[in-house]
């Protein structure tokens, strides 16, 4: 039988190793303390781990098409906006889930590479806009078809139910969660 990434064998029907990282973190917490109910593990574990594993994933797609890290999101951000391809500073923080400061730092870089440029806001004369240049368009379009096709091989071992279904999911999840900050049960 073939091995998996894990050195574990394939489920079939899944196309996948059976056994990972979180499974034996969910055992050995089933063992060591039969008290406590680790499931959240089951879910909290592998949400964290795949997410830094499909980043990994992601980056030599950008980098073929030269762009740094966290590059890509702006541009496309800026990208599907439309026309005029021109957003505030303050709905970038809220898009790409950066404090200001390190948009403040991303804009910087993007717009030294001339992906992007700053301006005047007219309707707000503290204001600024930051625009998508002509050469930034181009870029995120051109990486954006590969992009894609990288996010599509990414979940090839899930049908399209399957990821219309986990989708659903993630969003319930996301939508779910407790504002930050807020009390615990546990006091």
């Amino acid at each position: 039988m073939p091995d998996g990434s894990a050195g574990a064998p394939i489920d079939q029907a899944l196309r996948v190793p059976r056994r990972r990282p979180a499974d034996r973190i969910l055992e050995e917490w089933q063992r060591e303390r039969p008290d406590l109910d680790p499931s959240p593990i089951g879910v909290i574990g592998r949400v964290s781990r795949l997410a830094r594993e499909l980043e990994q994933r992601l980056e030599p797609v950008y980098r073929e098409h030269g762009l740094e890290a966290g590059w890509y999101d702006v541009l496309a951000t800026l990208r599907r906006s439309g026309p005029p391809y021109r957003l505030r500073p303050t709905e970038f923080t809220g898009a790409l889930m950066l404090t200001s400061s390190g948009t403040t730092k991303r804009l910087d870089r993007l717009e030294q590479a001339g992906l992007i440029a700053r301006g005047p806001d007219p309707e707000d004369r503290r204001g600024t806009l930051i625009t998508l240049t002509a050469a930034g368009r181009r870029l995120v379009d051109n990486t954006t078809a590969a992009h894609l096709e990288n996010e599509r091989r990414l979940l090839s071992a899930l049908t399209d139910a399957e990821r219309r279904r986990l989708a659903d999911l993630l969003r319930k999840l996301q939508l779910g969660l407790p504002p930050r900050g807020a009390p615990s049960d546990h006091g």
